[in-house]
């Protein structure tokens, strides 16, 4: 399946994800660590629906260390206790993640962003760029990351992929200083731009590192945006270390990104207004992903 179908499918997936959570139909507990010491934790999301069609499922990952990052998703029709089938590897939770982060562009940037900026060139940044330009009618493109290469090699294959102009640039501030929407996606465990480079009405996305320690985005950001969002509260809550905001004001002022995807909440009410999105992985949003993903492949969902 060609890589634009297939994170289109998921961008549809999420967003009815999203319509079940406003709902109260999304079954999305915390995930669940279950240590094995020094060597690392297995790490549980489950989840799924409980509407029309209910699935059922979970996702199970390894922190421990080495080159691979595989992932198992398992999907299960509560109707019928089918096994809807299995899919193995990582490539369902970057696919995943970047939908979740093309709802909130969708729903929370203005509708006339043209312009993108991103902060970092790995593979996050690759499929919530993706995701991105296919939410709103991108023209220009600009990244920055720390190596020169790496931002090389990451706009020759996204202009490719996209078929628009993406730029690399020697410095974060040109990359977001003219950008509607901004996509953060990076390991980096400080900050990595200021609120004073960014343009009013601008839309931020941040994916990386969001523990008070340990946060790619400064709090001045947050302090910023005129509304701050997430896709599980419940798991802001729940990490192992405490939430970026957590001992910071903002955090009260976070809402839940479904209740401005079931209109309960607008997301902007001015032109000029900052919305800000911290992606943290909402809980059985990666099975919906993949049984939408199998019913469209006749079980062959891309892995790896």
């Amino acid at each position: 399946m060609h890589c634009g179908t297939t994170m289109q499918i998921a961008i549809e997936a999420i967003e009815e994800a999203m319509a079940a959570r406003s709902a109260g139909a999304l079954v999305s507990p915390p995930r669940h660590n279950v240590s094995f010491g020094c060597k690392g934790d297995l790490v549980f999301t489950v989840g799924g629906t409980i509407g029309e069609d209910p699935i059922a499922g979970f996702r199970v990952y390894g922190t421990f260390k080495g080159l691979r990052r595989e992932q198992i998703v398992a999907v299960w029709s509560t109707e019928t206790a089918e096994l809807q089938g299995l899919v193995i590897g990582s490539r369902l939770g970057d696919i995943r993640t970047g939908a979740i982060g093309a709802i909130a562009i969708r729903h929370m940037s203005s509708p006339d962003a043209r312009t993108a900026g991103v902060i970092g060139s790995g593979q996050q940044a690759r499929t919530q760029l993706e995701a991105a330009a296919l939410v709103r009618r991108l023209d220009r493109v600009r990244v920055y990351s720390r190596h020169e290469q790496n931002r090389r090699t990451f706009s020759a294959e996204m202009e490719q992929r996209l078929g628009i102009p993406v730029e690399p640039v020697a410095s974060p501030r040109r990359a977001v200083s003219e950008a509607d929407i901004v996509i953060c996606a990076t390991t980096s465990r400080t900050p990595v731009m200021e609120a004073a480079w960014l343009k009013p009405g601008v839309h931020i996305n941040t994916v990386g590192p969001k523990t008070v320690d340990e946060h790619e985005l400064g709090l001045d950001v947050a302090a910023a945006a005129h509304l701050i969002a997430t896709d599980s509260l419940e798991q802001t809550q729940a990490y192992k270390a405490p939430f970026f905001l957590s001992e910071s004001s903002d955090a009260a002022r976070m809402v839940d990104l479904a209740a401005i995807v079931g209109g309960r909440l607008p997301a902007r009410q001015a032109r000029d207004q900052t919305t800000l999105f911290c992606s943290v992985g909402l809980a059985g949003t990666e099975v919906l992903v993949a049984s939408k993903l199998l019913a469209a492949t006749g079980g062959k969902a891309p892995a790896g």
